[in-house]
């Protein structure tokens, strides 16, 4: 099988599997600018192809809006894929390392808190979502 072909379907199905729940593409850093600049919260799914990726963190993705607080606006960019996209949206994450997959919580374009990597990796898809579901009591108004 050639690699380049299975990885576009492993990024086809990630892409779709994270759309499904809700959440907007965003592949270009000015779609970034304009999602991220918005007045509430926004969470930010940052995607990738990794084991923890398509294990814990889109499942949690998936899981963690349907509660009593969610943000108001979900998007998401795909490290390793979008780089330019991915690129601007760590831009707005200052205070925090790039990392893969992750989510970024923010209020009127500002960093509140984020989920990285090792927040998710070795841990279960519910104890992440437990993780997410915090930051929205924390920062997000009532659905």
């Amino acid at each position: 099988m050639d690699f380049n072909i299975y990885m576009n379907d492993v990024v086809s199905q990630a892409r779709d599997e994270i759309s499904k729940a809700g959440y907007e593409q965003l592949t270009t850093p000015e779609e970034v600018d304009q999602a991220l600049n918005q007045k509430g919260t926004t969470l930010v799914m940052i995607n990738s192809v990794c084991g923890c990726a398509g294990g814990i963190a889109r499942p949690a993705a998936s899981h963690a809006i349907h509660y009593d607080k969610r943000p108001d606006h979900l998007v998401t960019v795909f490290a390793g894929q979008d780089r330019d996209a991915t690129n601007r949206a760590r831009e707005y994450f200052e205070g925090y390392p790039p990392s893969s997959p992750s989510f970024a919580l923010l209020k009127d374009g500002k960093i509140q808190t984020m989920v990285e990597r090792h927040d998710i990796e070795g841990f279960d898809p519910m104890q992440v979502i437990g993780k997410l579901q915090k930051s929205f009591d924390e920062y997000c108004e009532e659905v």
